[in-house]
């Protein structure tokens, strides 16, 4: 394959006629999707390569929170190992892909919603930018809250280990826990921020949103209990209460949505008659 075509796999730009309304032909939906892909592919490499210079810097990011949770049990409660020939390795190559997915989400997310994109209106598709801008930060925000919790949620599961036996914490699985719990807390945060751009796309609506808000208030508490990996309260509430403001604040910008576009719509049959 010549150096121009490896390129234009990158590219993914549609080779038939788009419609006014933003159709194009299957084939270009599927070009255009394997060009997002591998440039998120290309991103991910990229981040992957660098995680790996700073791999001693990431692991001490990532042990801190046990270190603090192990300060704070009583000596010989709990200690890190790892287990297996390739134990090191493999922790090394995951520490590394974690730290590039996180890094990079800003740019995978956008890649999501900018596939989309082209079945929306001008009007749609520059709100739309603004809101992709918006969940990147979010799910930043939402690793930082999920990083702070983690030494209480560290400290409360391993307090149940019964007195007298030490609890041994596989290096490999604290690593699994450690990134399932970050990767909820970012995630949960865009919950809201696509609930918006599905309003935006014409699949929800405000009234609907208001019409569930009670189910909506319960299923967000029993996802954060569900999701947070400690029984206590603290990091349930940490989870849930911005996730109910930024549903609330979704809620609001989806009803104004709809308002705006029912102006549209009759200022449109206005003119026609």
């Amino acid at each position: 394959m010549r150096l121009g075509g490896l390129v234009g796999l990158f590219r993914g730009g549609p080779r038939h006629a788009v419609g006014p309304d933003g159709r194009m032909a299957l084939s270009d939906h599927f070009r255009e999707f394997r060009a997002r892909l591998l440039r998120c592919l290309l991103a991910f490499t990229v981040a992957f390569a660098v995680a790996l210079v700073f791999r001693h810097v990431l692991l001490d990011t990532v042990f801190g929170p046990y270190e603090d949770a192990q300060r704070k049990l009583a000596d010989g409660v709990t200690e890190a190992t790892t287990s297996g020939a390739g134990a090191g390795l493999t922790l090394w190559l995951k520490l590394a892909g974690f730290a590039a997915v996180v890094v990079t989400a800003p740019y995978w997310l956008y890649q999501i919603w900018a596939f989309v994109l082209p079945g929306l209106y001008a009007q749609e598709r520059k709100m739309t930018r603004i809101f992709v801008a918006i969940a990147g930060p979010l799910f930043l925000v939402g690793v930082a809250l999920g990083y702070f919790t983690l030494p209480v949620a560290l400290e409360v599961l391993i307090g149940f280990n019964p007195d007298g036996v030490t609890n041994l914490i596989d290096f490999n699985d604290y690593l699994q826990f450690f990134t399932r719990t970050l990767l909820v807390f970012g995630l949960a945060f865009n919950i809201p921020v696509f609930v918006v751009l599905l309003n935006f796309a014409g699949v929800v609506k405000g009234r609907q949103l208001a019409a569930y808000r009670p189910w909506i208030v319960i299923g967000t508490f029993v996802f954060a209990a569900a999701a947070t990996p400690s029984t206590d309260p603290f990091s349930m509430c940490l989870m849930a209460v911005p996730m109910m403001l930024l549903f609330f604040a979704s809620e609001v910008i989806a009803r104004l949505n709809d308002r705006r576009r029912a102006r549209a719509r009759a200022a449109t049959l206005a003119g026609g008659v």
